[in-house]
């Protein structure tokens, strides 16, 4: 569960306290890198997708009633039957309060009144599920409110920095409460051992670790309830676990597991196992005498289920995705209380007759498989509310489908249908109908009748025009129709008034729609990839559009229309003909994210400035020279790209921007920029920059300030060097300097610790080499680096050596003057009668080298070569040529 979908339920379920759940179930979410806590079990029979829960014009407050009364009618052992995902129920409850939503119809009361059942793929409270399983719950706690604090707390514990072997005083840190231990991606290689001194615990959350063993000790925990090790690295489990005669849920996913102890039998109270993605290749047969088991997840193993799989009469889901099925496994038909199942992601053809006997059925996902068609047994399913067939071959769909008189949610999308038959439209309780990527040439005519639908999405089919039975849907909430060929769109929409999102996109309208502008309640809708070219004057009754998508089409001008649309937040008018922005731009005060590239530009608009809210703005590949002083207004800005532009040289204002992370200056096209500015240093919070594709020689020192700097891409240039402050750049993680003119990299590139991404190809690389840059590996250029420093070092020194005991007495003096040594320094070296001129000549060079320990040695080298020759001493220059050349091919 995200953070905001906590605050969400905290917000919006106002039943009173709630903090037993909080207090286990948060723990198991950490950090937000637990979302999946539960071990993919958040991918458990997925249908991709999220129906609305809720149908009630009632408060939040009476959905919770709702929800509890529910769940106190079932027995302990059923109450998953009934559990609806939580995370869908506050989105819509909280949806609800935030639109006052009254999507209520007298003439079908019980659709207000019932929440259907779900637990898919995409529910994120897995943990929820697993804490009531282990406390025997029915009904949700009456303190669960606290679990903001909670999660509070758990984010503080997990942002601290622990050490593999943690400490009884550190773990006590990492509880939660007396029960509860969260030691998620902390990095622990192994279990700490002062967990199994715990003898109350209840729930073990060690997910994403490096762990490789669990030790017999785990016997000890004898009151654990919950054990979840997902992401680690086990091979096995010790018999020790069948000791936990408590355990309720066991998360071992994504492990290296390739069987299970026999003793794992004994675990009579386990109800929720999932074991995905591991190297199981067969059935456990110690899974089949855990007939209490209601929740299985073997998904990602490539096993052959058993016969004896139906022993398990309380299995009620089930997920055997991507495990190289091919056959559907008949043996499934006979568990008598499978509510769900998932045979996604494997290689089906077809479905057995026997299927029909999956009596309880309300769940089942197929998708992305090979099946080519469909049993008429299949619609005998009439308890079933959610089938997805995404992504198979399918051509047809039998007139029998009006017998699933509960189906709420159908997806058939990627599939060769070239029609649907009428009788889908007897469906009566259809609320998500997903017909994306077919062969769609026309709707059923008697798709009105689906007067519940909230979701209809056709996009990327044949269809040539949307019938004005749309009108009929007074529920509908999505539309999607992208990627058709739509003339026009029917005035009727005007009665959907319940409408919030809308896509329209890469169709062929040449006039904006007027019946979306009825539309009191849109907040989203995408019209890019048309024929536009003009905007209405009603778009001004869309009073609460936050996202607006018109580029791709014809429009000559920024219309100012659009300026009457205060809450919008997005605005893309890429890809059109506009010139100029008007001054009411100003009343656009909630404007984010504005994208104006591919236009006519000549000019930056000044207008824009007044924006001063704005955060990413893109004015790439227009025709703009200049940026005006007053862009310094737009203090919020972080992402701006003005790539491609007739920019003279670097725009020095933008450097008055200084919540700037992110500025892109790519030259493709347009005029090429010679140098970067100092003032760049300015720039304190930059995370990336991009200056590929100009002529820059160099880069300025300034840039080693921007301590921030994550990404710098500057390839294609003519760069010779890097600067010196280049190694200051302590978060660079990612360098492309592909395509410039550097004959070698700073010996200082081992500081950049953060370094990892990086390409110097195409460059006259010598030091390193090419073939050690190929790799694009940092530990191979800088040990290169290094041991070239160390050789050079070496020849430096033999130089040294060498020219100290060749230089002559008559020689002394002139060598000094061309070595530029302070004439005080010379004379205390020359008055000195203890030195023999071998000695004098060495401090000489001693102090010479001193004043010039920045240079590199091979620098030192070539410059002493010079000054010999300067001296006249032509032999013992042609002699340190020599040494230095024969130097280079010893390896010392």
């Amino acid at each position: 569960m995200s953070i905001e979908k906590e605050e969400e339920l905290n917000s919006n379920l106002n039943s009173k306290g709630e903090e037993e759940i909080s207090r286990r179930i948060t723990a198991s979410h950490g950090a937000g890198s637990n979302a999946n806590e539960m071990g993919k079990a958040s991918e458990v029979l997925e249908m991709d997708t999220k129906p609305d829960i809720l149908q009630s014009d009632t408060s939040s407050g009476m959905a919770e009633t709702s929800l509890t009364s529910r769940l106190q009618e079932q027995k302990p052992g059923e109450f998953l039957k009934n559990l609806p995902e939580l995370s869908e129920v506050t989105h819509e409850v909280s949806q609800r309060d935030s639109e006052k939503d009254t999507l209520h119809s007298p003439e079908k009361p019980e659709m207000s009144q019932k929440i259907p059942v779900i637990f898919m793929p995409e529910t994120k409270d897995i943990d929820l599920m697993a804490y009531m399983y282990a406390e025997g719950l029915s009904e949700i706690p009456s303190d669960f409110l606290e679990g903001r604090a909670r999660k509070s707390l758990l984010q503080s514990i997990e942002n601290a920095r622990s050490a593999e072997k943690i400490s009884m005083d550190m773990l006590s840190e990492m509880m939660l409460d007396d029960f509860t231990v969260q030691l998620n991606a902390k990095g622990l290689r192994e279990i700490p051992k002062g967990i199994f001194d715990i003898k109350g615990l209840k729930y073990l959350h060690l997910n994403h670790n490096e762990i490789k063993i669990i030790p017999k000790a785990i016997g000890m925990l004898t009151n654990l309830d919950i054990l979840s090790m997902e992401g680690n690295q086990l091979t096995s489990l010790p018999p020790q676990i069948s000791l936990l005669e408590d355990l309720r849920t066991l998360n071992i996913s994504h492990n290296q597991i390739s069987r299970l102890p026999n003793e794992f039998s004994r675990l009579k109270n386990l109800r929720c196992l999932l074991i995905s993605h591991n190297n199981i290749e067969e059935f456990p047969s110690s899974l089949g005498r855990l007939v209490e088991l209601e929740i299985l997840d073997i998904s990602g193993n490539k096993l052959t289920l058993p016969d004896n799989i139906i022993s398990m009469k309380n299995l009620n889901v089930l997920c055997l995705e991507s495990s190289c099925i091919s056959i559907f496994p008949k043996v499934l038909c006979y568990l008598p209380n499978l509510s769900k199942l998932s045979l996604s992601k494997n290689q089906i053809k077809s479905l057995p007759k026997e299927i029909k006997e999956l009596k309880t059925l309300k769940e089942l996902s197929l998708k992305h498989n090979k099946l080519i068609f469909l049993p008429v047994q299949l619609f005998q399913l009439i308890n079933l509310e959610k089938l997805s067939l995404k992504d198979n071959q399918l051509e047809s769909l039998s007139d029998k489908v009006e017998n699933l008189q509960n189906l709420c949610n159908l997806n058939l999308a990627k599939n060769l249908f070239q029609s649907i038959p009428d009788n889908l439209c007897s469906c009566a309780k259809m609320e998500r109908l997903i017909l994306n990527d077919n062969q769609l040439k026309e709707l059923p005519s008697d798709l009105h009748k689906l007067r519940y639908l909230r979701e209809i999405c056709i996009s990327r089919n044949k269809l040539i025009y949307l019938d004005e039975q749309i009108a009929f849907f007074k529920f509908l909430s999505i539309l999607e129709v992208s990627g058709n060929t739509l003339l026009y769109i029917p005035v009727e929409i005007k009665s959907c008034t319940e409408i919030t999102k809308v896509d329209m996109s890469y169709n062929k309208l040449v006039l904006f729609p007027v019946g979306l502008c009825a539309l009191t309640l849109l907040r989203h809708l995408n019209l890019s990839g048309n024929y536009i070219y003009e905007i209405t004057t009603e778009i001004k009754f869309i009073k609460i559009l936050q996202y607006l998508n018109i580029s791709k089409n014809k429009l000559p001008s920024f219309s100012i229309h659009l300026c009457t649309l205060t809450n919008l937040s997005y605005l893309d008018l890429s890809n059109n003909a506009i010139r100029s922005i008007p001054t009411n731009v100003k009343n656009m005060k909630s404007l984010r994210v504005l994208l104006l590239h591919h236009n006519k530009f000549v000019l930056f608009p000044s207008e824009l400035c007044t924006l001063i809210r704005l955060k990413t703005l893109d004015l790439s590949d227009n025709k703009i020279e200049s940026i005006p002083s007053e862009v310094c207004q737009l203090q919020e800005l972080k992402d701006l790209n003005l790539s491609n532009n007739y920019l003279v040289s670097f725009p020095t204002e933008i450097c008055q921007l200084p919540s700037l992370e992110k500025l892109t200056l790519c030259q493709n096209n347009g005029l090429k920029l010679n140098q970067l500015s100092e003032n760049i240093s300015e720039l304190s919070s930059l995370k990336e920059l991009d200056v590929s594709h100009n002529e820059l020689q160099e880069l300025p020192e300034g840039l080693g300030e921007i301590k921030t700097l994550v990404t710098l891409i500057a390839n294609d240039n003519r760069l010779i060097k890097l600067p010196k402050s280049f190694s200051s750049l302590h978060n660079l993680q990612n360098l492309n300097l592909r395509d410039n003119q550097m004959l070698s990299l700073p010996s200082d590139l081992h500081f950049l610790l953060s370094l990892k991404d990086i390409n110097f190809d195409g460059n006259a690389l010598v030091r390193p080499p090419l073939e050690v840059c190929k790799g694009k590996q940092m530990l191979t250029i800088t040990r290169y680096l290094e041991s070239v420093d160390e050789r050079d070092e070496k020849i430096l020194q033999s130089v040294l050596k060498t020219i100290a005991s060749n230089i002559a007495f008559e020689n002394f003096e002139f060598f000094c003057q061309k070595l530029q040594l302070n004439n005080a320094v010379y004379k205390s070296i020359e008055n000195n009668r203890t030195l023999t001129i071998e000695e004098k000549v060495t401090q000489a060079l001693d102090h010479w080298k001193t004043a010039n320990e920045a240079l590199p040695p091979t620098v030192m080298t070539d410059q002493l070569i010079r000054v010999l020759t300067m001296t006249g001493l032509y032999y013992l220059t042609s002699k340190v040529k020599a040494l230095k050349l024969c130097s280079r091919l010893v390896k010392f």
